[in-house]
């Protein structure tokens, strides 16, 4: 989160593959305006409620079941300030994120977290051990 600085105050966030919320979530605590969270599995849906819920943030998110994948091809360009991914590293999700923002640039910055092996093709990379994210900027 410290590498987006400034980009995160007042921001509309989306978290995709959004797990228990806590990227969506850790955007609010430092000044996004609201977020957007998108979760499939049903366990994990029951988690970011019931943070949602204890953190009393319940008017400034947004929760939808579904697909993340699916998810993205229905927005429109700049649907969102900025996009969050951390999808799972067994299903290579990130360089068909980057393909589908590309396409349709859904939020001013996408940034995708996944396995430093992989290489999505996003505009800038930053590497930490075996992890790495990329980051998309709209034109």
């Amino acid at each position: 989160m410290s590498i987006l600085g400034d980009r995160l105050a007042g921001a509309r966030v989306l978290d995709l593959f959004a797990g228990s919320g806590a990227l969506g979530l850790e955007a609010l605590s430092r000044g996004a305006a609201s977020a957007t969270l998108v979760e499939l599995a049903p366990a994990s849906l029951d988690a970011i409620r019931t943070n949602v819920a204890s953190l009393g943030v319940d008017a400034r998110v947004t929760v939808h079941r579904g697909d993340a994948m699916r998810f993205v091809t229905k927005l429109g360009p700049r649907a969102f300030d900025l996009a969050l991914a951390d999808p799972p590293y067994t299903v290579g999700h990130a360089a068909g994120l980057v393909a589908a923002f590309r396409k349709v640039p859904f939020a001013a910055l996408l940034a995708v977290e996944h396995p430093a092996r992989e290489h999505p093709g996003g505009d800038d990379t930053r590497r930490y051990g075996d992890i790495a994210l990329t980051f998309c900027y709209a034109p």
